[in-house]
């Protein structure tokens, strides 16, 4: 081994341990005898940092330090659809996140699922769409993994494996969200973004003025020599155009703010007050996403010919190369971090509704929060095991699946907040949509036919789910006891004495 490499695998391994005994520590005092609402939502007691520095983490994923950075490399522009989702999806959540929370903690529900179970009366309604969710987000578990291998493998110079730097994330991630569920996240999310900041805000800097004197030259030289990186459809005839831009930064900026990770988010709030604030404040974090897009345009001409998975790694390339091995190891962590904080909350997003919905309703469970909790560290543990095994033996099946993992996910935007918001929909009516659109979606995605002119696939179905769902309801059968909820939902702040 190398000394660059062993400097920079010795910080890493540093931090690892670090990330662990501080996802640990976040439970001290706190007992382990909690119930599942304790290890799922942090006992419904997180202040405005933690719930910000959570839901950015859960945002800020190893994607931006590769997908982001190997997008602005491969098309330059129609990156910025990512900002662009995230920035609407948060002024959405500043109505939404309040009212699920509202919804939710006036029930005493842990999850997605279980809003589902209870606004349609459906026990096996909210065990489907932990089942039909499970799918949507086993590909992101297997994708962290993947990135934060591949960025461990780089950053230690080759000297880390692929299939090690793959366990590490497993390991890691595992060793403390089954013991200290969302709390721990939120705790390990706040040395996360201290190490991303920095490394970004340097890298910022540094890339433009090292390889170009600056960001006027390097400017001048984009729009002189690549100026088809910064219109739509990008470099490469991509078709990723101006339709396909609004239409998915339209389905993407709803379907964020119901995603289970994100909603775990929100459950996890002290109050609706907080969230607000979260909201306000989460754009400023999307700041930091213009760094790697920009460095990925800058990689163009510092490192030239990157082609299909290669060009994810035009950062780090750039990072490898110009700097010291102590900062290489730094900035590694950062990403791996990125890649371990969302992947903890996706595997206790996964145990929380299966512990709830799908083994909750076993009858030695049903009444018993602590088993509830076993259950769901149980399947994070088997959820986690599936995606590593799938990393290693079949790594394709689950990236595909991927492919429509958020789109898959919009069509249960009409069921829970058209849901929540309209007492007409029926059961049957949003069932209908969710088939209807879930199908379509699968249809135009695998047939690779999305885009449709330049229409967002995801967003097509999604059309077609509302009004399937509106006309089911309007004119299909209304059963006796497919009831809404009689309470008002509104995002207000319930007192604590009603919990």
């Amino acid at each position: 081994m190398s000394a660059n490499a062993a400097t920079a695998s010795t910080i890493f391994g540093v931090f690892m341990v670090l990330t662990v005994a501080l996802g640990l520590l976040a439970v001290r005092g706190r007992g382990g005898a909690g119930g599942i609402a304790e290890w799922s939502v942090g006992g419904r007691s997180l202040g405005t940092v933690f719930i910000w520095v959570l839901m950015a983490g859960e945002s800020y994923t190893s994607f931006s330090y590769l997908g982001a950075a190997g997008w602005g490399y491969n098309y330059g522009a129609p990156v910025l659809y990512v900002i662009a989702y995230m920035s609407c999806g948060y002024a959405i959540g500043y109505l939404v996140g309040p009212t699920l929370w509202s919804y939710a903690r006036r029930h005493g529900l842990v999850s997605i699922t279980d809003m589902v179970a209870h606004r349609y009366g459906r026990p096996w309604l909210g065990a489907l769409v932990a089942i039909l969710a499970t799918v949507c987000l086993l590909p992101y578990i297997q994708l962290q993994i993947t990135g934060m291998g591949v960025v461990v493998s780089t950053i230690s110079y080759g000297a880390i494996s692929l299939n090690w730097a793959y366990f590490i994330a497993f390991a890691v991630t595992t060793a403390f969200v089954v013991v200290s569920g969302l709390r721990g996240s939120a705790w390990v999310s706040v040395l996360k973004d201290v190490l991303v900041i920095g490394t970004l805000g340097f890298l910022a800097i540094y890339v433009p003025v090292h390889y170009f004197d600056g960001y006027g030259p390097f400017l001048h030289r984009l729009v002189a020599e690549k100026p088809q990186w910064l219109t739509f459809t990008g470099h490469g005839g991509s078709g990723l155009n101006g339709t396909w831009f609004v239409t998915t930064s339209f389905l993407n900026s709803l379907t964020v703010v119901i995603f289970p990770t994100t909603v775990a988010g929100y459950l996890g709030a002290r109050s609706a007050d907080a969230l607000r604030r979260n909201a306000i404040l989460l754009p400023c974090y999307n700041v930091l996403l213009f760094v790697p897009m920009l460095l990925g345009m800058a990689a163009v001409f510092v490192i030239p010919g990157l082609t299909g998975a290669g060009s994810n790694l035009a950062l780090f390339k750039l990072v490898v190369d110009s700097l010291p091995a102590w900062a290489v190891g730094l900035t590694g962590v950062a990403a791996a971090l990125s890649s371990i904080v969302p992947m903890a909350v996706f595997m206790l997003v996964i145990g929380t509704m299966w512990g709830r919905s799908v083994l909750g309703a076993v009858p030695a469970l049903a009444e018993r929060p602590q088993r509830q909790r076993l259950a769901g560290q149980v399947v994070v543990v088997v959820s986690g095991t599936l995606a590593l095994l799938m990393t290693y033996t079949a790594p394709n099946t689950l990236v595909r699946l991927s492919l429509i993992s958020y789109e898959g996910m919009a069509q249960l935007v009409p069921m829970i907040l058209l849901g929540l918001v309209w007492r007409k929909l029926t059961l049957w009516g949003a069932l209908s949509g969710l088939a209807v659109g879930g199908a379509l979606v699968c249809a135009l995605v695998f047939t690779e036919n999305d885009p449709v002119h330049g229409v967002n696939a995801g967003a097509l179905a999604l059309g077609v789910n509302v009004v399937v769902a509106l006309a089911v309801s309007w004119l299909g059968p209304k059963p006796a006891d497919d009831r809404p909820d009689e309470e008002v939902l509104a995002g207000d702040p319930v007192p604590s004495e009603a919990v």
